[in-house]
């Protein structure tokens, strides 16, 4: 422990070489700010979802004789490819599309490569066809102008914009293509200009574009998907004022963008990034009562942030949502070890000792303890960093940048710190009165009855240690072993603490019963995936009934399906627009359909749009007839004001309520997705069976069911146009046969009650034979949890094995596992008071709850042990620990705390995503900082003696034996 001690004790060479220090910090600060001009704002993390579909189509009549000729065949060739995580199906008369979802973050190109090399060896019917199209999900349109002019033609305006305004925003870097909107007809022969040139039908169907009530043309800006988006939509608006000024005669008019709320969640982050600093530093000062000390500590943010955006920019990561937060959450930490070693160093030198006397005994003294509780949060959050899947994506950004930022933040606590203090602090003027951690010479007659049967143990000497710095034993420092009490609250402390002591079966008791009150809180709790964010903005998509047209072809058919249960890459390739030729499709002998679909899906829009313009929260309303290939198919984007005195979901309600019913319509009314994963529902179940009969009665009955239970609202299922004999749509996953019941939710309704009914309904009636499992943000939410609990266990793991190594001894490592789960009953009832969901970003703030505990506990244990090899016995040690280290462990947690306040209000945009999270580390921390305090002491004594008589015990027998 001695060497250990010795070899962290960087501060001695940071002292020695101060200039040195301050030199290579002020570097690290350059390159930080460097390094932060270079980061690109976000949403979420960069993460490929690769997606690969298949539409494949042959001169087949029925659904079924499809899907053995069809479907089946290409899903068995292709279920074995490398990195599959999925594989769905749509089959329909004479056409199947496969959809194959690979691992988050797979190469596309591969994955398309291996998917085109499979199909080469397949063999299918005679004349039948097929297209591999590959979907990046992150290829998403970041912005989209209405294109209007007073007294110009669309046909003109058509014109205009393919000659003049596509061409230069194509060629900006960024863009992966424009698609030009609302052309009719006409759409799939008009370019969607792409920077290499070059045209895609599907990429750019069919469609009819309006704009608050007004028939318009469109172009829609589809990024790359290794793009920033805020980059992209700068650039683009650039553009756009420029080409506004050349073209007086068209009005080129903003209609929808991601960048607005990127923008403004992105500036709250950081605002209350800010508060935190700002509240951070005021406690620590109010604390020490020493601006010099305050200024030190405080220098420790601002430069362990930069160092953190040094490793982020080599890591490729954005300023997103996950990043901020974790640079707000580590605001409490980074200051953390600033605050233990320059609080220990103001103590010493309150004591008498000179500043460089007292940085030298103080960081030894303290060294360790901080090196080892500061690399046991690197522990805890490596592996959230390492988490597989689409949750393990989100979170490797976290973890890595929490990791960072603590190891400067130990860096600058252990070099920069103390070296400033050397030279700012100065010596008090005997005023030993002042603040929490004020001196006394005398700690009651319980201490000085300990110092009398130990004499001079207060002022034993550190010097027996011959391995110590000759400054220090030049001038025969000391170890201070005289506990700080100049306070009503330290006495008041002192003396619970010796109570506990006394007492220690009612504190553990006290303790368990926490604990199972925490773990019985969590049912109560609203259980979600990400919270519903009031955005401002929502789609209204719907789908119209086809009409009748004699002898209706396949395509036709299939124009007219609605699998909602497709993901974004079947929904998207739904099939080519019903004039384009695919092998063995057959030629469609109605003159213009396809006019008669979208102009009678443009009349349900104008219905729709309509109601939505009344609202006085709607600013606009940008519609678009002819969704993804689909001419009867259509979404309305809905803009709402900034003043509005409703919120999102409130407004959201208010429209389903106001939509007119139209026959044969279907409306759903949605959020905006992070990624767009083809309208998929938040609340979803599948039933798998072999009897589609079976299944389609079945999936009917829940919906029937469904509807009839508050807080589900635009209530789905596939197979609604099969009818006994005649099956024209057959769903599959992973080769079964499947149906779905799909649902949003109202403001009202949580995810996890809702799951939990929807199941509970659907299980009355589901047949035998048929299994039931839950899709949607209910099956993500249950990867997060999932993953978590395993990442939890993986993190305590490595946390007690870095803890293991420096103390040699399971005693400590133990006790700070035992103390971990204190903090649950305080994070599960600030989430239920708040009702906050137990989510996504709620368990972000349980693993930052590991962190910061078991640095509290090792602060409180690594002391006793020190003063209890002066000579003090073990519960003098504890009680004279607790007064000592109770300053910095409350100047930590006040910080943490406060700084978290102004996030857990929820304030500003993206508030609900980040609440959660504020809430639960309040919470957890309340009661965790209070009970560790009592309980992490105790514990110590109760399996220290344990051990003991486990010893003792263990050599009776061996004497007996012998």
């Amino acid at each position: 422990m001695k060497y250990l001690r010795k070899k962290f004790n960087l501060s001695r060479l940071a002292i020695k070489y101060s200039w040195l220090t301050v030199c290579v910090w002020m570097a690290i600060t350059v390159a930080g700010l460097f390094a932060f001009s270079s980061l690109k704002f976000a949403l979420f993390p960069d993460i490929t979802f690769p997606v690969v579909v298949i539409n494949a189509s042959a001169p087949i009549e029925t659904a079924l004789e499809t899907e053995s000729q069809l479907t089946e065949p290409l899903e068995l060739q292709l279920e074995s490819l490398e990195g599959l995580k999925q594989l769905r199906s749509s089959t329909y008369p004479g056409q199947a599309v496969v959809n194959l979802s690979f691992k988050v973050g797979a190469d596309l190109d591969a994955s398309t490569a291996a998917v085109e090399t499979a199909l080469d060896e397949i063999e299918l019917p005679p004349e039948a066809g097929f297209q591999v199209i590959p979907l990046n999900l992150n290829e998403a349109a970041a912005i989209s102008y209405g294109v209007k002019g007073d007294g110009v033609s669309l046909d003109d305006l058509a014109d205009i914009a393919e000659a003049e305004i596509i061409p230069p925003i194509a060629d900006i870097p960024g863009v992966l293509r424009v698609d030009l909107l609302g052309m009719g007809e006409r759409g799939s022969g008009a370019a969607a200009a792409a920077p290499g040139g070059g045209q895609t039908d599907l990429q750019n169907p069919p469609s009819l574009v309006r704009f608050s009530g007004e028939d318009v043309l469109a172009f829609q800006v589809i990024k790359r998907g290794d793009a920033n988006t805020l980059e992209v939509v700068s650039q683009v608006e650039d553009e756009v004022r420029r080409l506004q000024a050349d073209l007086p005669q068209v009005e080129l008019v903003l209609a929808a963008t991601q960048a607005t709320y990127i923008r403004e969640a992105t500036q709250s982050t950081i605002d209350a990034l800010i508060v935190a600093i700002v509240i951070a530093i005021l406690v620590i000062f109010g604390f020490l009562r020493n601006w010099r000390a305050t200024l030190i500590t405080a220098l420790a943010i601002p430069i362990s942030l930069l160092g953190t955006c040094i490793v982020m920019a080599m890591y490729g990561f954005n300023l997103e949502t996950i990043t901020l937060l974790a640079l707000a959450l580590v605001i409490g930490i980074i200051v953390d070890d600033a605050i233990v070693e320059v609080e220990n160093i103001v103590r010493h030198i309150e004591d008498g000792a000179t500043p460089r006397q007292a940085a030298l005994a103080a960081t030894r003294e303290i060294g360790l303890t901080v090196s080892a509780s500061t690399l046991t949060i690197v522990a805890v959050f490596l592996p959230v960093a390492l988490m597989g899947g689409t949750v393990g994506q989100f979170f490797k950004p976290f973890g890595l940048t929490v990791s960072a930022a603590v190891l400067t933040s130990l860096l600058i606590a252990r070099t920069l710190s103390p070296a400033l203090a050397v030279y700012w602090l100065r010596p008090g003027k005997g005023t030993r009165e002042k603040g929490l951690g004020a001196r006394q010479k005398g700690l009651g007659m319980r201490d000085q009855t300990e110092t009398s049967k130990n004499p001079g143990l207060s002022n034993l000497s550190i010097t027996d240690d011959p391995e110590l710095d000759p400054e220090l034993e030049a001038n025969n420092y000391h170890l201070i072993t005289e506990a700080p009490a100049g306070s009503i609250f330290a006495q008041g402390y002192d003396n619970l603490l010796s109570w506990s002591l006394k007492h220690r079966k009612t504190l553990i008791g006290l303790a368990i019963a926490s604990f199972f009150a925490g773990v019985a809180l969590i049912p109560l709790i609203p259980q979600g995936f990400i919270p519903k964010l009031d955005r401002g903005e929502f789609n209204i998509t719907y789908t119209a009934p086809l009409p009748q047209l004699p002898e209706p072809t396949s395509q036709l058919a299939v124009s007219g399906a609605n699998p909602e249960n497709l993901e974004a890459g079947a929904l998207g390739a739904q099939g080519p627009p019903p004039d384009q030729e695919l092998t063995g499709a057959n030629p469609n002998p109605i003159p213009n359909p396809l006019a008669l679909i979208l102009n009678e899906s443009h009349q349900v829009a104008e219905q729709l749009e309509a109601v939505a313009l009344q609202s006085p929260e709607v600013e606009s309303v940008f519609t678009t007839v002819g969704l993804r290939g689909q001419p009867n198919r259509g979404r309305l984007y809905v803009k709402l004001k900034h003043d509005r005195s409703l919120t999102t979901a409130e407004a959201q309600d208010q429209l389903r309520a106001d939509l007119p019913v139209l026959a044969g319509v279907t409306t759903s009314v949605e959020d905006i997705q992070f990624v767009d994963t083809g309208s998929e529902k938040p609340l979803q179940i599948e039933l798998l069976g072999d009897d589609l009969e079976i299944l389609n009665r079945a999936v009917q009955a829940i919906k029937t069911a469904i509807k009839a239970l508050p807080g589900f609202v635009d209530v789905t299922a596939t197979g609604e146009h099969n009818e006994a004999g005649s099956i024209v749509e057959i769903e599959r996953h992973n080769r079964r046969r499947a149906a779905y019941v799909s649902a949003n939710l109202s403001q009202d309704q949580t995810l996890g009650a809702a799951t939990a009914q929807m199941v509970a309904a659907a299980e009355t009636i589901i047949p035998p034979g048929v299994t039931i499992t839950v899709g949607g943000d209910s099956a993500r939410s249950d990867e997060v949890l999932g993953s978590f609990a395993s990442t939890v266990v993986l993190s305590v793991i490595c946390m007690l094995v870095v803890l293991f190594l420096p103390f040699k001894r399971l005693l400590e490592p133990l006790v700070v596992g035992l103390s971990l789960p204190l903090a649950i009953v305080g994070a599960m009832l600030a989430l239920l008071v708040t009702q906050s969901d137990f989510g996504m970003a709620s368990v972000i703030g349980l693993l930052f709850l590991l962190g910061l505990l078991d640095k509290n506990a090792l602060l409180l244990m690594d002391y006793v042990n020190q003063l209890r090899r002066t000579g003090l016995s073990r519960n003098a040690a504890i009680l004279k620990t607790g007064l000592v280290r109770l300053r910095p462990i409350l100047m930590t947690t006040a910080s943490t705390i406060l700084g978290m306040l102004p996030i857990a209000f929820g304030l500003g945009a993206g508030a609900e995503l980040r609440q959660p999270m504020a809430v639960a580390i309040i919470g957890g921390l309340m009661t965790s900082s209070l009970l560790s305090l009592l309980v992490v002491p105790v514990l110590y004594t109760v399996l220290e003696d344990f051990w003991s008589r486990t010893l003792k015990l263990f050599r009776l027998k061996e004497s007996t034996a012998k």
